[in-house]
């Protein structure tokens, strides 16, 4: 990306910021990528106000309701079905124009992370393994004394290597989840915290005393709220995106669309707050989410309108 040293108005560096979002959204940067962004960032107080702004909005896209009120995209059920489809499209361009990438602070902090639809295995010297899942990301902090993985984002299985004299603990806001000789899965969706355990078990800290969550067990947790009593689970069905499947069992659809945005170049809308809660099963190819919304859409009785890079749900 070309830069020089006249001053940007708020219109280029929103072009910037989109330039930067379509470079690096969708994969890992490289080193020379990482340094110019940064560069970018700190160059101008005004983009990082900008982003800072883009981190605000883009929680679990909550935040773009203002632009979805000013764009009039709920209209009555009379409304003609072209302007609904003009009102969408307003509010594609708002989406490209202010949320040019999804969080620059995870992107400068991760030693590793992962794309749209892309997983990657991680071998760490310890001998531990990690699998990231989509849209995933981890920050890494061993010593002679530890071995702390951050999860920034997403979810991650993990294969751990025995070390008595190094703990091997996950952090995620609101808590931890160390190893008691284990494999687990961790995930953070829409706030919440998910750790499924599938070999041995794990000491959760998260809000109250620890528990202990044994093989074949989940628990879950979130900023301010305790983990909650372990609970039996179908290990196969949580861990199915490692084998390129989805399986969603009685899940509510803000939940699922936000799994499902991870495998989509482009992103899913839920218009209509009544819809949120409504109840998603069933299994679901990994490598298509379009085909999924179509499923769910007609399991639902939704209705879905694709405008390319931008999917909106209504009732």
């Amino acid at each position: 990306m070309e830069e020089d040293d006249a001053p940007c108005d708020k219109a280029s560096r929103r072009r910037a910021a989109i330039e930067w979002w379509t470079r690096l959204d969708c994969r890992a940067p490289t080193p020379q990528e990482r340094e110019a962004f940064a560069l970018w960032l700190t160059r101008d107080s005004a983009n990082r106000e900008a982003f800072e702004n883009v981190c605000r909005i883009w929680g679990d896209l909550e935040g773009l309701r203002p632009f979805i009120d000013e764009f009039d995209v709920t209209p009555p059920r009379r409304t003609p079905h072209l302007r609904v489809a003009a009102s969408l499209a307003a509010l594609a361009f708002a989406l490209l124009s202010y949320v040019f990438f999804d969080d620059v602070w995870i992107m400068l902090r991760a030693q590793t992370r992962t794309g749209v639809a892309e997983t990657r295995m991680v071998h760490l010297m310890d001998g531990s393994r990690i699998e990231l899942g989509p849209r995933s990301a981890i920050a890494l902090d061993f010593d002679e004394r530890k071995r702390n993985v951050t999860l920034l984002r997403g979810e991650a299985w993990f294969d751990v290597a025995p070390d008595a004299g190094r703990p091997f603990s996950v952090l995620v806001p609101g808590g931890s989840v160390t190893a008691l000789g284990t494999a687990f899965d961790v995930s953070t969706t829409r706030g919440r915290t998910e750790v499924t355990v599938a070999l041995h078990r794990v000491r959760v800290v998260a809000g109250g005393p620890p528990i202990i969550v044994d093989e074949g067990e989940q628990s879950a947790f979130a900023p301010g709220v305790a983990a909650v009593d372990p609970y039996r689970v179908q290990v196969d069905h949580v861990t199915a995106w490692r084998r390129g499947k989805l399986i969603f069992d009685d899940r509510p659809l803000a939940e699922v669309v936000s799994v499902l945005g991870h495998y989509l170049h482009g992103y899913i809308l839920i218009l209509d707050p009544s819809i949120r809660e409504r109840r998603v099963s069933g299994v679901f190819d990994a490598a298509e989410p379009i085909a999924a919304i179509s499923a769910i859409e007609k399991a639902l009785g939704l209705h879905a309108l694709d405008l390319g890079y931008l999917v909106a749900l209504t009732g």
